[in-house]
């Protein structure tokens, strides 16, 4: 009996943060939801979720940084923090420019709009997955 209570102490918030947490859609799952439209159409689609995917990140951000202000945390660490954090944003974006310059390079020749397709498809996923990283480390952080 004391074997299971503690597997259940183990185990319950890591399978309840498991459930809760929202799966950040793939490149091919993103086009696959704007796949009803046309060409044309589809990128459109995709420029709207990249937007939204801008949004949701920048959002991320701030509350992250909002969330170093408040850390309960020695103030030369709550600084070394805020620079790592500002740096970290600066080198995913160079991260996601060329990521995703490879993944449109991947559709070789292809015509019409599927480079572009391929590019907002890979810049939505990216910075949704970014700014789930962020929520995460926030969410850890003790506050004063």
């Amino acid at each position: 009996m004391k074997l299971i209570c503690f597997a259940l102490a183990v185990c319950l918030p890591t399978m309840v943060l498991a459930a809760s947490a929202v799966p950040v859609a793939s490149e091919r799952a993103l086009r696959e939801e704007c796949s009803a439209f046309s060409q044309a159409g589809m990128r459109d689609c995709l420029a709207e979720k990249a937007e939204a995917s801008k949004k949701t990140l920048r959002r991320a951000e701030e509350k992250m940084a909002g969330t170093l202000a408040r850390w309960d945390e020695d103030e030369k660490y709550v600084n070394q923090a805020k620079a790592k954090l500002a740096a970290s944003n600066r080198k995913f974006a160079r991260y996601r420019e060329s990521q995703c310059d490879f993944a449109t390079s991947l559709t070789g020749g292809a015509a019409g709009n599927a480079h572009e397709i391929s590019r907002l498809a890979c810049v939505s996923e990216l910075n949704n997955g970014r700014a789930e990283q962020l929520r995460n480390a926030a969410s850890d952080l003790p506050l004063k």
